[in-house]
């Protein structure tokens, strides 16, 4: 019997894998996948992660603006955003800050952040964070403003080891991807080594943050372009990367990673 998966952040809507929904979805359950967070990245994608929502009952629907798509923002936004929240019973995310895009403009990915991050800490809703080359800057709006008492979810956490004990003090959970499987990503694989095991979460990021070939258990390709993308049922493979990594069987991590995931989304559990 296969252990009790819970993917804490993948974005299931993309357009890469909507050709594929047919084939994915018995391999899904199949391999043990009891919930996945789907979460939206604009305005475009909010009414196909609400279908999802709706359609699949392993699928948490998540509604938030992406930094990289802040500039594309209707006036509309927040309205919209506090509907899908509403008709979805949604959680926030995917939202943050990135500095490593092209021409970002921090000040309207902050502006966005916060507002985002406020309507979390009212609603008492959990939050999934992206940052990249930003968590000075982070750390400090997590400070300064309000945060929701459930917690909130830092995918595919990429900051310094000196920080965790004051994120995870501020309400964080660590999610790790696959991704960092790759040979070449050593220092996050120690950053993750001190992470609380009360803080840790897993997740796929499907369809990106592909796992090495040598681990890829799914292959799947962009019917599109032609590339390789990650299946969301990749998931037993980042737990088994992640049992490695922490030195102990997949059916114990897979109990804690469970109790973790069900204290930040314990309502849609």
């Amino acid at each position: 019997m296969n252990p009790r998966l819970f993917d804490a952040h993948n974005h299931l809507q993309d357009e890469r894998l909507v050709p594929h929904y047919e084939a994915l979805w018995p391999v899904i359950q199949r391999e043990g996948i009891v919930k996945m967070v789907v979460n939206g990245s604009s305005e475009e994608d909010w009414a196909a992660v609400l279908d999802l929502g709706n359609k699949y009952p392993e699928v948490i629907p998540s509604f938030g603006y992406h930094p990289w798509y802040v500039k594309e923002r209707t006036e509309s936004w927040q309205n919209s955003l506090l509907t899908y929240l509403d008709k979805a019973h949604g959680a926030i995310g995917e939202i943050g800050l990135d500095r490593w895009i092209k021409d970002y403009d921090l000040q309207q990915q902050e502006q966005v952040f916060v507002w985002q991050l406020r309507v979390a800490a009212e609603r008492n809703l959990p939050v999934s964070i992206h940052c990249l080359q930003a968590w000075g800057k982070l750390l400090e709006l997590l400070r300064a403003e309000p945060r929701p008492q459930c917690g909130f979810v830092l995918h595919s956490f990429g900051g310094s080891r000196e920080m965790i004990l004051e994120l995870a003090q501020l309400g964080a959970y660590f999610s790790l991807p696959g991704y960092f499987a790759h040979d070449r990503k050593e220092r996050q694989r120690d950053v993750f080594r001190h992470v609380p095991p009360e803080r840790l979460l897993i997740e796929t990021d499907a369809p990106d943050q592909l796992l090495p070939p040598e681990r890829d258990q799914h292959p799947l390709v962009d019917n599109a372009s032609g590339k390789a993308i990650n299946h969301p049922a990749n998931l037993g493979a980042v737990y088994q990367f992640a049992a490695e990594l922490f030195e102990e069987s997949v059916e114990d991590l897979a109990v804690r990673v469970e109790a973790n995931f069900s204290r930040l989304f314990g309502d849609w559990m």
